[in-house]
């Protein structure tokens, strides 16, 4: 008796979404030109929501100059074979995208081609995000590793290493505010030095 086929993977996303997302650059100058009109990410405006934006332009600005890649996780990219399109769902005013996505453009920059990145919005591409939802939230970043022929899932990550979604866990049962998180959280980060992060990224990357 031979067993049915196992149905084709769907893609993702069409050809034509993806070709619509931002490269880093783009991704960066966006922030940039709507901080100049003290504005970010979003339709939710607010000043709380800008602050948090100029301190992650500055978060960004750190990790793009002095974030460095882990000598194991740059030899996995080197044995990488296969092309992937990375899509990262991200926003302008989420603090862990700004420790986050510097780290993996660099990991993509890394790749010798084999890695390409593309951004998206998450509020602006919410049925893509409800794909991906965190204990039923739309926590960001969120990446999505896609063969880049046929643009289907070859793995997922986010929105934070496991070790931060534990604080963050920990810190929201004690009752903590939106503040006194956001303190402890990127009290950690800064003491991790994107190691957590790259060591996950690791296992992701030997896996494709």
């Amino acid at each position: 008796m031979t067993n049915p086929p196992i149905p084709a993977q769907p893609p993702v996303l069409s050809a034509e979404r993806l070709a619509t997302a931002y490269t880093y650059a783009q991704y960066r100058q966006l922030i940039d030109e709507l901080m100049a009109k003290d504005q970010t990410t979003g339709e939710t405006q607010s000043p709380e929501l800008t602050a948090y934006a100029k301190l992650n332009i500055q978060r960004m600005q750190r990790l793009d100059k002095k974030a460095e890649l882990l000598p194991e996780l740059q030899q996995a990219l080197e044995a990488v074979e296969q092309t992937y399109a990375w899509l990262i769902i991200t926003e302008g005013w989420c603090g862990d995208a700004a420790q986050i996505v510097p780290v993996l453009e660099k990991v993509a920059q890394a790749s010798n081609g084999r890695i390409s990145t593309h951004y998206l919005l998450r509020d602006e591409n919410l049925d893509l995000m409800d794909q991906y939802l965190t204990n039923g939230g739309r926590a960001i970043p969120k990446l999505v590793v896609l063969h880049a022929d046929t643009r289907t899932e070859a793995a997922n990550w986010g929105p934070r290493p496991a070790e931060a979604q534990d604080l963050f866990l920990e810190t929201k049962a004690a009752g903590a505010t939106h503040e006194e998180f956001a303190e402890k959280l990127h009290g950690w980060y800064a003491q991790d030095k994107t190691r957590a992060i790259q060591q996950e990224l690791l296992t992701l990357v030997r896996s494709m």
